[in-house]
């Protein structure tokens, strides 16, 4: 007891829920609003869709949507409100709320 105490003291979240952007969640949720039926994303499960791009290696992309800065911010942005940033893109629009985009964006971005 005390020591989970003093981690929480010491302002470390070990359950990941202080709010800053997961990639383990967003690995989660990519599987959750079945962004596999569109796109290849390495790491979930049946996530081999051809529709969209392949979204391995995804980091080292220049740009999201081939219109912004390839930042998290700029990615959470587009998953969150794709027709918003691409009007009339084949990505729908999926209900995706801003912290869950964070977290995808985190998991898409992240080393694998």
């Amino acid at each position: 007891m005390w020591a989970a105490g003093s981690v929480m003291a010491a302002g470390v979240d070990p359950a990941g829920t202080n709010g800053a952007p997961s990639a383990e969640r967003g690995r989660g949720l990519l599987q959750q609003f079945g962004c596999g039926s569109c796109h290849r994303i390495p790491g979930v499960r049946a996530a081999r869709g051809n529709v969209g791009p392949p979204l391995e290696r995804f980091a080292q992309q220049v740009y999201v949507a081939g219109l912004l800065p390839n930042t998290p911010a700029a990615l959470a942005r587009f998953i969150a409100e794709p027709q918003a940033v691409s009007p009339g893109s084949a990505m729908p629009d999926l209900g995706v709320e801003a912290a869950q985009a964070r977290d995808i964006a985190a998991y898409l971005l992240s080393p694998r």
